[in-house]
């Protein structure tokens, strides 16, 4: 492995006209791909195999005029206090209304409230449900004008209106903050390398990575129906990588150039060890985002797999691109300890005798590693404690900030109908396979209706065929309450006995109905994705370190930083601590998908840090150091950079914080956090603890296994010269012989 990447550094380093003109045309073919391709259409939520999604698919069959992608949207009507919305004037303004929003070319239908009955008991609210041709993210600009203009003229009346359901659907926002992680990592580069040029270099590449990445995403979004969260979900991770990445073979090239090598040859031996590490950590992220296929969720897959393929872009940049670029860069890059003055020239070096902070914390963990171990486990396991009170949910109206109309009409539909009326259950019976169909109906109904806490049962309504029939139930609770689950688990216990005596099939079906389908789904595939994707990583881990207990250490310390982050993600998104400051305007369930995305996603980025600051500890264990020493080592060459590269990290994810789509916000929250806990708890405090107590045994491993395993040589011993042996500066010697 160091041997072939040595070569392919040196080659991109000789041949950087050539290198760099593929990656230009790459970027103008993905991006005239972007441009030229269809505007993509809905994104499909189908959860195959659950029973909400066998019911929806099964109307699909029967009712084929129902459109059921299309559009709704509620119109909801209050009168003022004291008064009625069924009085002459309001009655007159709500139907002036009704004939507005039926004349818009999308709209299918528009039901007048005072004859679907869709007026309270007391007279005080009432709503007209509008159906569209098309989905709420196809929906033309005038029809949302045409809505929102409909519902100021009833207001002008006199009457408090607002606009609910997915008609008003809008492309999520990432906001400004983006921006300032981009300007926060760009400052990070600054002070790590002291040289706007070598700073510069991560930057570029990353963003060239992520413009291929987004841009084929764009280009393929209308065949593969990827929705715009794939591309702002790939542009977070492709930066946030792409960036440390680069940012490690930059280092490890100064590093080179500060030892005496020519600059081809230092950037052949940054891209064969430091690249080596690159390859194997870009291997565990895209082994955790492809294997979110496992759930069999296909939009989570499809971000997964646009994730992991952006993943592998950057991968591929850092060990063809940036080595090209460096060649280009000339002596504008300063070997290791050399900075250029920012303002006004010239050249300063770094004092020698002092060992850098990486070398006294490294030296502080080997001497007090029970301590220090203690400490970091006490302190993630008390960030961790609000994970045990998570309750998962999908998002709704209910869950948007109380400023828009879409949240304010959800409230007066509570108020006016009671809370479940929000979340109604819809009840298929397929009774083709019944001799008496409207029998087996009739008994599905009347079960339903002495069940526990169902507030309303609408009538049947039929299909053509008269086998099959729709009810809606309302429950008495909330949509997200566990009263309402538990009415879900009865109509379909019911549905099983009714099943047996008459043949008719029950199904429940609706979105609260797919959101317990969806929460369930995914708790079960947790533990078989976690067997996959930690196994996977720990063979590939095993291959890179040639130990046992070093890949076993990692996962555990990663089961602890993902615990401790979605304890954290509680403790904001449903608990609201800071939910102020950092702008989640309402608190609810954690979105169900959020505890897997974030095993897969944290499983590979903490595996980042682990491989490029472990094999630079196994790199000088292989060369004779002590394990103590090896520690101290790893840490004099790689804390800075990882310390960088965390932060950096940090600042990306946290600038997808501002975004206006709830499940962005707190997907960049979650990873920011996790990345936070795993680098500078675990990877830096942990790891070093743990490594100093096994001593030796860290990296012991069966002879048969020894033998059985390939010979990768991530730590480049193929690169070894006698060269390398010469002795080192004996004040260096001095300092680690005192560690």
């Amino acid at each position: 492995m160091a041997t072939f990447l040595y070569k392919l550094g040196r080659f991109a380093f000789r041949r950087r006209h050539f290198v760099a003109l593929i990656w230009v045309a790459l970027l103008t073919l993905a991006g005239v791909g972007a441009a030229s391709a269809p505007a993509a259409g809905p994104s499909s939520f189908s959860i195959p195999g659950t029973e909400a999604q066998k019911a929806f698919d099964l109307l699909e069959q029967r009712f084929p005029g129902m459109n059921a992608n299309g559009a709704t949207a509620r119109v909801v009507f209050r009168a003022p206090d004291g008064e009625k919305v069924t009085s002459a004037s309001h009655k007159k303004a709500v139907e002036k209304t009704v004939e507005e929003l039926s004349q818009g070319s999308e709209v299918v239908s528009v039901a007048d409230p005072f004859t679907a009955h869709a007026v309270s008991e007391d007279g005080t609210v009432a709503y007209a449900q509008v159906k569209y041709k098309v989905s709420g993210m196809e929906l033309e600009d005038a029809s949302k004008d045409a809505l929102q203009q409909a519902a100021q003229s009833a207001r002008d009346g006199g009457l408090t209106v607002e606009i609910g359901g997915d008609a008003l659907t809008a492309v999520p926002e990432t906001g400004a903050t983006e921006v300032i992680g981009i300007v926060i990592a760009a400052v990070v580069l600054v002070i790590t390398f002291g040289s706007l040029v070598a700073a510069g270099l991560p930057l570029i590449t990353a963003l060239i990575g992520v413009g291929i990445g987004v841009s084929t995403i764009g280009a393929l979004a209308n065949a593969l129906e990827l929705g715009s969260t794939t591309s702002i979900l790939a542009m977070m991770i492709g930066l946030a990588v792409g960036i440390d990445y680069a940012l490690f073979i930059v280092s490890r090239y100064r590093a080179e150039l500060a030892e005496g090598r020519e600059r081809e040859e230092a950037a052949g031996r940054a891209v064969g060890t430091a690249g080596s590490a690159v390859v194997f950590a870009g291997l565990t992220v895209v082994i955790a985002l492809v294997g979110l296929a496992v759930v069999n969720i296909p939009m989570l897959t499809k971000m997964g797999v646009a994730a992991a393929g952006t993943v592998a872009i950057a991968v591929l940049i850092a060990l063809t691109l940036i080595p090209a670029l460096l060649g280009y860069a000339g002596r504008t890059v300063k070997p290791t300890g050399e900075k250029n003055r920012l303002m006004g020239g010239g050249r300063t070096a770094k004092k020698p005798g002092r060992p850098n902070m990486g070398t006294r914390w490294a030296s502080f963990v080997v001497r007090r590693p029970v301590a220090v171990l203690l400490l970091g486990v006490i302190g993630l396991g008390a960030a961790a404690l609000p994970a045990s009170q998570l309750a998962l949910g999908l998002p709704d109206d209910g869950s948007q900030p109380a400023s828009t109309t879409q949240r304010r009409a959800y409230d007066l539909l509570s108020e006016g109908f009671g809370p479940g009326f929000n979340g109604p259950l819809l009840v298929v019976v397929d009774a083709k396979a019944s001799d008496h169909p409207k029998t087996a109906v009739t008994t599905v109904v009347d079960d339903i209706k002495a069940m526990k806490d169902v507030t309303t049962v609408t009538p049947a309504t039929y299909n053509e065929a008269g086998d099959t029939a729709m009810v809606t139930v309302v429950p008495g609770s909330k949509p997200s309450s566990t009263a309402t689950e538990d009415l879900v688990h009865g109509i379909r216990d019911a549905g099983s006995r009714i099943t047996t005596d008459t043949d008719a099939k029950v199904l429940v079906t609706g979105s609260t109905a797919m959101n317990i389908d969806v929460s369930q789904k995914l708790n079960d595939a947790l533990v078989p994705y976690l067997v996959l994707v930690v196994g996977l990583a720990f063979l590939l881990l095993i291959v890179v370190f040639r130990s046992i207990l070093v890949p076993l250490k990692a996962a555990l310390g990663f089961l602890l930083s993902v615990t401790a982050a979605l304890g954290a993600v509680v403790a904001v998104f449903q608990w609201g601590w800071l939910s102020g400051l950092l702008g989640v305007e309402e608190t609810g369930p954690v979105m169900s998908m959020m505890p897997i995305f974030m095993v897969g996603v944290v499983f590979g980025l903490a595996m980042d840090y682990e491989v490029f600051l472990v094999t630079r500890m196994r790199e000088a264990y292989v060369h004779g150091e002590s394990p103590g020493q090896a520690i101290v080592t790893g840490f004099r060459h790689g804390a800075r950079v990882v310390t960088a590269a965390a932060v950096i990290m940090i600042a990306v994810f946290s600038g997808f914080i501002g975004s206006s789509e709830a499940m962005i916000k707190m997907i960049g929250f979650g990873l920011a956090i996790a990345v936070l806990f795993d680098a500078f708890v675990v990877r830096m405090a942990l790891v070093p603890a743990v490594l100093a107590l096994l001593g030796r045994r860290a990296w012991w491993l069966p002879k048969w296994l020894d033998r059985a395993l390939p010979n990768v040589d991530v730590e480049g011993e193929g690169l070894h010269t006698p060269a390398d042996d010469a002795p080192k500066d004996p004040d260096e010697d001095r300092q680690l012989a005192r560690a």
